[in-house]
């Protein structure tokens, strides 16, 4: 209730920020010309304006996306209002792992740093479809891309936070929709089964793996000493690209529900937060609603669920490589 007050009223929370904070607002006065940058799905929407804002505060931003022309089109938009900005593009595919695995190759050859990754992209309510690898989509883009994806970049993230001395962030875009999932959170022995399967809840499972991916990721970094931070967010409900494949059903929401829609500006503001403020430093392991800590739920919170996810995407990804 007290989260919906705050989205309601817009009320600021400890960090300072609420609901109605910008993307820009949050970062403001921040200086992150040391600091490179990967964001996936940074061609449009929320993606788009975390990419416009961090290189606003003269990050070095790599867009990762499927789309080149729309990538192409997003840089431009970018550069015309900052001529300074540094961004640069790369094609990512996050529903095939041979793409993922191109991406970090042609990253890592690039010789760049990596300071922060956002795994931003995904996929929303999608009818029942299976990828190139056989996953189901809405699983395979939303989490299982991003899992594999960070797990070849640690490395650099590692490598970076030794060298610099400057902590690393990883952020999540998950969902408040990880709480309207299947009864038992995650359906292991029936990820791609179409029986049983909804287009809501298969989102809500994917969001909730995100949260999931997050907290486990975050204990191991911790046991290993590395000065890499994992969070999770859930940027707001906000009209974007993402909802194409419900556009009607969220208009016709959004007519009664007005009032706790986000514009896209706002939509940005807690990924930015999150990826920029010095006073997130040393946080991980978090949700994060509004630019402040948000308890997830109970499914979202099990140690035990977050470890069973990490050893079953592991052995997904080495069964798909084999095959």
């Amino acid at each position: 209730m007290k989260g919906i007050v705050s989205l309601v009223t817009g009320r600021v929370g400890p960090s300072g920020f609420g609901s109605a904070s910008t993307a820009e607002k949050v970062t403001e006065g921040i200086d992150a010309s040391n600091l490179t940058v990967i964001i996936t799905g940074g061609a449009s929407g929320i993606g788009l304006e975390t990419a416009r804002v961090l290189a606003l505060r003269k990050a070095h931003v790599i867009i990762a996306v499927r789309n080149m022309v729309s990538a192409k089109e997003a840089r431009q938009l970018i550069l015309e209002e900052n001529q300074s900005a540094r961004v640069d593009i790369l094609k990512l595919d996050l529903c095939s792992l041979n793409s993922v695995r191109s991406f970090a190759d042609n990253f890592i050859a690039l010789d760049l740093p990596l300071n922060i990754l956002i795994n931003n992209a995904g996929v929303m309510f999608c009818p029942f479809s299976l990828t190139e690898d056989g996953i189901e989509m809405q699983f395979a883009t939303n989490h299982l891309g991003h899992f594999l994806l960070t797990n070849l970049l640690l490395d650099k993230m590692k490598q970076t936070a030794k060298v610099t001395g400057i902590e690393g962030r990883i952020i999540n875009l998950s969902s408040i929709a990880h709480n309207f999932t299947y009864r038992k959170g995650i359906r292991f022995d029936k990820i791609n089964d179409q029986k049983g399967y909804t287009n809501k809840r298969a989102y809500g499972q994917s969001k909730l793996a995100n949260i999931l991916h997050t907290n486990e990721l975050s204990r191991i970094l911790q046991e290993e000493g590395v000065n890499i931070t994992a969070n999770s967010v859930h940027p707001g409900v906000i009209m974007t690209p993402l909802m194409r494949h419900s556009s009607y059903l969220m208009y016709c929401l959004k007519i009664f529900t007005f009032y706790i829609w986000k514009n896209v500006p706002q939509g940005a503001a807690t990924t930015c937060y999150v990826a920029l403020h010095p006073s997130v430093k040393g946080v991980t392991g978090k949700y994060f609603v509004d630019c402040n800590e948000f308890k997830p739920s109970s499914f979202a919170s099990s140690l035990q669920l977050g470890k069973k996810l990490w050893d079953f995407s592991n052995k997904l990804i080495t069964s798909i490589s084999k095959s």
